[in-house]
């Protein structure tokens, strides 16, 4: 009977350390779950967070290159702006100096211009001072025009012989050009019939006084004969040497560049 008793106490204890060890390990079993449970979560947040600084990174990276492109070409923009600015400058240079020589040329030439204007004024007063105050004396474009009437200088309008009158009027008109050689003398005569057969008679015996008993040079008399328009009479037209105008107008004009 003690024997039995002693067994079956022995069962007990050992049903009842067992029975404890089964449930220690059960609650072992469960805690080891739930941090495996909680490992893989910390694992999938990790995961998510290692994809999003991925992505983070490869739009870095991208932004990266597109902020080197925009840069390289900044600085190929900047290059080329400078090289267009110096290119500017250059050409406003050269054309400030261009416009700088041809205004010593039109300075030059306008000088010429006044000279011959002032020159034209002077001839003016001593033109009245040689033929008298009553000449008839104007000064037209730089032109000085000296006139006279058919009656005075032929007795009447169809004649072309020069009367005294006249020739005395001439050696006046004959002294004026030689004292302004600078001059060219045109014998202008003025017609209001329209025949002109007469009025060049009448300037090429004007011409004719002048050169051949007047010792005017030849080179320096012009005649020509137009329709007055309500006008006759004979023009002495003393004007500026064209021709030598012209050329030092070119000389000043390479002068200036």
């Amino acid at each position: 009977m003690k024997n039995n008793l002693l067994v079956i106490a022995l069962l007990v204890i050992t049903t009842s350390v067992y029975s404890q060890r089964k449930s220690d390990l059960i609650a072992e079993i469960d805690n080891l779950k739930s941090r495996i449970s909680e490992v893989e979560q910390e694992l999938a947040v990790a995961k998510r967070e290692i994809s999003s600084s991925s992505a983070e990174a490869e739009a870095l990276k991208s932004e990266n290159a597109t902020l080197r492109d925009a840069n390289a070409t900044l600085l190929g923009n900047m290059s080329n702006f400078s090289q267009l600015s110096k290119q500017n400058s250059d050409n406003v240079d050269r054309a400030m100096a261009a416009l700088a020589r041809k205004e010593r040329q039109l300075s030059g030439i306008n000088d010429m211009i006044s000279a011959n204007d002032s020159s034209a004024i002077v001839s003016l007063t001593r033109i009245k001072q040689t033929l008298g105050e009553n000449a008839k004396v104007s000064v037209e474009a730089g032109v000085v025009v000296i006139s006279n009437s058919l009656n005075t200088l032929f007795g009447s309008d169809t004649s072309s012989d020069l009367t005294e009158e006249g020739k005395t009027w001439l050696a006046g008109v004959a002294n004026i050009i030689k004292a302004n050689p600078n001059f060219k003398a045109e014998v202008e005569g003025l017609n209001i019939t329209g025949e002109f057969g007469p009025t060049y008679g009448q300037v090429a015996s004007v011409a004719s006084e002048l050169v051949s008993s007047l010792e005017v040079p030849a080179e320096s008399i012009a005649i020509s004969a137009k329709d007055g328009n309500f006008k006759e009479g004979i023009n002495i037209r003393l004007q500026p040497d064209y021709k030598g105008f012209y050329a030092k107008a070119k000389e000043s004009a390479k002068a200036g560049q």
